[in-house]
């Protein structure tokens, strides 16, 4: 039998010398890097960094919750953020003028005493009242999942209704980054992502020295990049050393809970976009979670892997808990992604899956959209692009099943925090 050699057939011809595999994936990664930075550079200029679009008078009071009209009233008194005039007199909003009226109204309503109102416009938990940061984890460990789109578009959501977030990339693939602009091997230097603030050695650094703005106000990230996948190196040998006695600091478990408690007071919500497997990372966002959403694809090879995926997440958080960890979710709920309504098969399975679970699937599916795949192809979220770049029927049913599963999940926040 021939010896592997670890070397592959490429284009040479007969008599040269056959490159070895490690330097062809290399330059495969180089090359793609390169024309993935000039992708960037046109989609973005002159910087090449991603910039939120204006919002519509029509859009920005939907956002808040008040009429046009009343909108206009507003602008026209001089309260609040005066907006951009277009053509036609038409008025726009960045997210920051958003905001903006959002505190001017709250501040309106607490002056008169209405609590709830206020709330209403500017939806920020009371910490000092006994209402915890919310940690959602967005988990499955089967790609393809429509894990990272739920997880972006569920940030996003929360930031453009009023709350502070913080989106944190877990996924060593880093396509949650991606789509906030990052270019990770080109963007961040060691010691950038999570990994920074959870690692067990001296050069530990502050979750809040690697938490990073965003072109979403109200919306911070902490980006992911391959070096994520050092915690699941390293875990197994602090593990051992803590047997014999050498390390006394937090089981792997709880570090990322431990981290995250060092910026509770600057968020309301932290949304985590897990990696597509159940190692060491998933279960120290699972351990740090108020609350976990699994995402599911109504297909029968799907939910059999889900079936393992929570056989497994049981027997590991089981172990965990003996081990004094503290799983207390607010709420668990499974997500149907990239749901066709036509599709007989994938109906039957929904069904199927709410006769075993009940309300613990989501009522809203994602459904699937070439709205929403086509505006990844710009490293876009369907929050990010506007209607005019879709047919309106493609557009509106798209954002319409976005926001119900997006406001479900928002609804559980406030149930947990007693609104």
């Amino acid at each position: 039998m021939a010896r592997n050699t670890a070397k592959i057939s490429t284009a040479q011809g007969a008599g040269e010398p056959r490159q070895t595999a490690d330097a062809t994936i290399a330059a495969d990664a180089q090359a793609l890097s390169e024309q993935l930075k000039a992708m960037r550079e046109r989609l973005f200029p002159p910087t090449a960094s991603k910039t939120l679009r204006a919002f519509s008078s029509g859009e920005a009071a939907k956002l808040i919750g008040v009429s046009d009209g009343y909108l206009r009233q507003l602008s026209l008194a001089g309260e609040g953020p005066q907006p951009e005039t277009g053509a036609g007199g038409r008025r726009f909003y960045s997210l920051a003028d958003i905001n903006a009226l959002r505190h001017h109204l709250a501040d309106q309503a607490l002056a008169k005493g209405n609590i709830a109102k206020a709330r209403s416009y500017l939806p920020r938990r009371n910490a000092a009242g006994g209402e915890h940061m919310q940690v959602i984890s967005v988990t499955n460990f089967k790609g393809g999942s429509g894990k990272t789109t739920s997880a972006v578009h569920l940030a996003q959501y929360l930031a453009l209704s009023g709350h502070r977030v913080l989106a944190i990339d877990l996924d060593p693939q880093a396509s949650l980054s991606a789509l906030f602009g990052y270019q990770p091997e080109l963007d961040l230097t060691g010691n950038d992502t999570l990994y920074g603030a959870i690692r067990y050695d001296a050069d530990v650094r502050p979750l809040s020295d690697i938490i990073r703005g965003t072109y979403f106000p109200g919306l911070d990230i902490v980006p992911g990049n391959i070096e994520l996948q050092e915690f699941e190196h390293e875990t197994p040998q602090a593990l051992a050393r803590r047997q014999s006695g050498q390390d006394s600091g937090p089981l792997f478990f709880a570090r990322i809970q431990e981290t995250l408690k060092t910026v509770a007071d600057d968020y309301d919500v932290v949304v985590i976009d897990c990696p597509p497997q159940l190692g060491y990372l998933t279960l120290s966002a699972l351990c740090a979670s108020t609350s976990v959403v699994v995402t599911v694809h109504p297909q029968m090879l799907d939910v059999a892997s889900m079936n393992q995926f929570l056989f497994m997440t049981s027997d590991l958080l089981s172990v965990v808990r003996e081990a004094g960890g503290t799983l207390n979710f607010d709420f668990l709920r499974y997500l149907v992604t990239r749901f066709e309504p036509n599709d007989g098969p994938q109906t039957q399975i929904v069904g199927f899956m709410r006769s075993l679970f009940g309300d613990r699937v989501l009522t809203a599916p994602m459904l699937k959209s070439t709205a929403v795949s086509d505006a990844g192809l710009t490293k876009q979220t369907l929050y990010e692009v506007g209607r005019e770049n879709f047919t309106r029927a493609t557009y509106d049913r798209a954002l319409e099943a976005m926001n119900a599963v997006n406001q479900e999940v928002e609804v559980l926040i406030h149930a947990a925090w007693g609104w």
